[in-house]
């Protein structure tokens, strides 16, 4: 199924099928909520081979998690529909109650009473040639996503900004083969002091890219000409959150220094938009796979809530027309 006609009103239409969106849809689906998850099909760890850290399902390649989410949710009543969001939209209320409008590339519409914003975000990596077309295998960003699988190995970190830092203090404690590569970045006398101690050696020599061959990273090639031997390459990318589709709903963003740029959020993935949550890596650029499944979840609840809250008022003030003066 690649589309959906719903011309009828549902009660949730979740934005993003990854953990956080299947999760929150899970939750709705299980209330004997009507939702529909839409799901662009680009995943942010697909390169991965698989996802870790996540208890009970350490090492699950991350399609195989994301097929038995979908199969889950399905099982409660959900559907999760492929497509791309092209651009959201509040409709006029009912009674008081928020209403939506979610229309997709493929000219279909979506009418919902409620949000789950839960599109993940987007890496930007440093300009560096040859870097990207190994993300997720021998270039890595997180010490605790990847870091036992390239534990040992000759590892380099690519600093982009004071950040790299603490990256470099997290990789080393996974290998004693340890380079940072300052790439015109500021390293002061203390951090070098502390470089020094752990036994991490400092390269200043501008980067002009990176080398490899049919088996990955071979190594990183300085601006003299200087190859400096490396099998896995660190990098803090710059996170973004996806709002492809979304200005419509004038949901608030927050840029973070060093970091990227996230949705703003409250209570459980709450927006300053009546209606619409936002859970996973959209608002918690940081987050985990369970991390950003708990969110989901969270915001699944509180959405089943509110909704539930409004029922319970419609149902009174039908009751109360209805009764005779």
């Amino acid at each position: 199924m690649t589309a959906v006609d719903a011309p009828e009103l549902v009660d949730a239409v979740v934005i993003g099928g990854g953990a956080a969106g299947l999760n929150g849809a899970l939750m709705l689906a299980r209330s004997r909520r009507s939702v529909v998850v839409v799901d662009g099909g680009s995943p942010r760890n697909a390169p991965a081979e698989g996802v870790h850290g996540l208890l009970g399902l350490d090492g699950t390649p991350p399609a195989e998690l994301l097929r038995r989410g979908r199969e889950e949710v399905r099982r409660y009543g959900g559907r999760v529909v492929t497509g791309e969001v092209v651009s959201t939209a509040p409709a006029a209320p009912a009674g008081g109650d928020p209403r939506f409008t979610v229309t997709l590339a493929d000219g279909h519409t979506l009418r919902a009473r409620r949000l789950l914003v839960a599109t993940g975000l987007r890496d930007v990596l440093p300009d560096v040639p040859g870097l990207a077309p190994h993300w997720g295998r021998g270039v890595v960003h997180c010490p605790y996503c990847h870091g036992w699988e390239v534990r040992d190995e000759p590892i380099g970190v690519l600093a982009v900004g004071p950040a790299s830092v603490h990256h470099a203090l997290l990789f080393r404690q996974l290998t004693d083969d340890l380079v940072y590569f300052t790439r015109g970045t500021d390293l002061d006398a203390d951090t070098r002091a502390l470089f020094a101690a752990r036994g991490i050696r400092v390269v200043d020599t501008a980067v002009a890219g990176v080398e490899s061959d049919g088996a990955g990273i071979t190594g990183v090639r300085l601006g003299d000409g200087q190859l400096v031997p490396r099998r896995v390459l660190a990098v803090a990318t710059t996170l973004l959150a996806r709002d492809e589709g979304l200005a419509g709903l004038g949901l608030p963003m927050e840029d973070l220094p060093g970091i990227g740029r996230r949705f703003a959020s409250g209570l459980a993935g709450a927006t300053a938009v009546p209606g619409v949550w936002v859970a996973g890596n959209a608002t918690d650029l940081t987050a985990q796979v369970g991390a950003a499944a708990a969110a989901g979840a969270l915001a699944g609840a509180r959405i089943n809530a509110d909704l539930t809250t409004a029922d319970a008022q419609a149902a009174l003030a039908a009751r109360l027309t209805a009764s005779p003066a």
